[in-house]
């Protein structure tokens, strides 16, 4: 298996540098990542230094903690497209999930898509499934399976817990095949990017990409 190819390479430091992206892209298509996942002050930097390449360009909407309002996560979407981001990573509003508010949380995605679907992009809801119980785990794959979301994705990197086996199994039982997962947060060897893999994943997002995809 080609784990390279299954990789959002990312950084998402509140300190990223100019020179970090210019480093983590070169990397990307040296190592035929999938993409690469960036703060989105930086996505039009890292759509110049991916041009030409199979790497695709992501960032992340409403990060880390998702309760923004629907408004600015719409606006911070039509920002990124706009300079050059085609996947499009997204934190839901976890208050909302804890409420059991789940029109709040149909009304969001349904505002997040319009802006992404017009312009063909790719949308990754993160549910932070490390703070969710399984029930809600479930709940959320009821809801973003009726969105017909592209991608489910287990965690930000910045909550108590990332991805986990359990998770991803969870996930893929109760989400249709055509919604694919990205499991993400505290993934730093191949053995556990395998492990996610063969429990459903099919993107994996890191920052120790480099060092999984040479099999460590």
């Amino acid at each position: 298996m080609n784990i390279a190819s299954y990789i959002d390479h990312t950084i998402l430091k509140p300190t990223t540098l100019p020179s970090d992206i210019e480093k983590l892209c070169g990397e990307a298509v040296r190592y035929g990542f999938a993409a690469v996942c960036v703060p989105p002050h930086y996505v039009s930097l890292a759509h110049k230094h991916t041009a030409g390449s199979a790497v695709a360009t992501a960032t992340v909407i409403g990060f880390p903690f998702g309760y923004s309002c629907i408004e600015a996560k719409v606006a911070e979407i039509r920002k990124a497209i706009a300079d050059g981001a085609l996947e499009l990573d997204i934190v839901i509003n976890l208050c909302a999930v804890k409420s059991g508010d789940w029109d709040y949380l149909s009304r969001e995605i349904t505002a997040c898509l319009q802006p992404i679907r017009l312009n063909r992009g790719i949308v990754k809801v993160i549910i932070e499934s490390g703070v969710l119980t399984d029930d809600e785990i479930i709940a959320c794959c009821a809801l973003y399976a009726r969105h017909k979301v592209d991608f489910v994705k287990t965690s930000t990197g910045y909550s108590e817990q990332g991805a986990s086996v359990h998770a991803v199994q969870l996930m893929r039982s109760h989400l249709p095949p055509e919604i694919q997962i990205k499991a993400s947060g505290g993934i730093r060897t191949f053995a556990f990017a395998q492990e996610l893999v063969d429990a459903g994943a099919t993107r994996i997002g890191a920052s120790a990409s480099v060092t999984i995809a040479g099999g460590s």
